[in-house]
């Protein structure tokens, strides 16, 4: 399939150098003319701002560190490498989640993976948008197969947490934990989240599309988002890295956690979350279709449920939302 001349040239000037018309125009055998089109059309197709110079060139306000699938490949390991069929690496997208179902109805194989450097409909839970800017954060989903039916994969999302999060604390997000059922925050802000969307024969076997976001570079786009946010790049401690890098590692994590929960389910993940549970001992408010229910929050169970001390009862919940209580009612 060939390129783009579009992309191209945002990959040539992707290091946040300055390059003269002539010498992009050489490298991607059109005019010098062409080359100012498509720098005009660059804002608008990918939001990305460019200075022009005159003697010097164009250059990005600032450098882009583009994804690449044969870098993310060539980091698994043998065994993760030989279940990864496919990485489908696109420049936009309306959701990797929405593309990746779609490939899945039409038979795409176990281990197939969609990456974008951009959604222009990112989704969260009960369909937030997630905010998605070019060439920063990470927009992942896998397809993954189980031979189980799909009501025993309620416990999943919690176990992909973990994936996320044993990524994270390797690059050195170490405070990052978790909050039922699939959001990842660092001190109370939200860093990353998951979506999963499962689908199957109700015996089994069913499929999973496990979508994640994770915040590394949000500048301005930010400002839009309604709740406590923050990106890798505000952590201190994190070590330099690539999304190359990154990317790998979680899809690494994400693996060895589909094939343990395969044959074991949720129990293995369970004392990691636990420690892991930012919400735990204390009072929150869980929020679903019912209302509001106040209490301590006791972890969760073997099924993934939220287990909540309400005057003396403990009570499980499959869905919802939680927050602490002086939050809000």
């Amino acid at each position: 399939m060939v390129m783009p001349t579009r992309i191209r040239l945002l990959q040539l000037l992707a290091d946040g150098r300055f390059h003269s018309g002539e010498s992009l125009a050489v490298a991607l055998g059109v005019s010098r003319a062409a080359i100012w089109k498509q720098v005009r059309q660059l804002r608008d197709a990918f939001g990305q701002d460019v200075h022009a110079v005159r003697g010097r060139g164009y250059r990005l306000a600032r450098p882009l560190d583009l994804l690449d699938s044969e870098r993310i490949s060539a980091q698994f390991s043998d065994e993760t490498g030989a279940q990864i069929s496919v990485i489908h690496l696109h420049q936009s997208l309306d959701s990797t989640n929405s593309w990746l179902m779609e490939q899945a109805r039409k038979g795409a194989a176990n281990g197939t993976v969609c990456l974008a450097e951009q959604q222009s409909a990112g989704r969260g839970r009960h369909g937030r948008r997630w905010i998605s800017p070019y060439g920063s954060n990470v927009y992942l989903s896998l397809l993954w197969r189980f031979e189980l039916a799909p009501m025993r994969l309620s416990g999943l999302s919690l176990a992909a947490g973990i994936a996320v999060l044993r990524t994270l604390r390797e690059f050195g997000a170490v405070e990052a934990g978790l909050k039922w059922p699939n959001d990842i925050l660092w001190q109370q802000k939200k860093l990353a989240g998951l979506l999963l969307e499962v689908s199957g024969e109700s015996e089994g076997p069913a499929q999973v599309v496990l979508g994640v976001g994770l915040n590394t570079h949000m500048d301005e786009q930010g400002a839009v988002i309604d709740q406590p946010w923050t990106d890798l790049r505000s952590i201190a401690g994190v070590r330099p890295h690539t999304r190359n890098e990154l990317v790998a590692s979680l899809i690494e994590n994400l693996v060895r956690v589909a094939n343990l929960y395969a044959s074991e389910g949720l129990q293995p993940f369970m004392q990691e979350w636990h420690d892991a549970d930012l919400m735990l001992g204390r009072q929150v408010v869980v929020r679903n279709a019912r209302g509001a229910i106040q209490g301590q929050h006791r972890g969760i169970d073997e099924n993934g449920a939220l287990l909540l001390a309400v005057e003396g009862d403990i009570r499980s919940f499959h869905a919802g939302e939680v927050s602490l209580r002086s939050e809000g009612s």
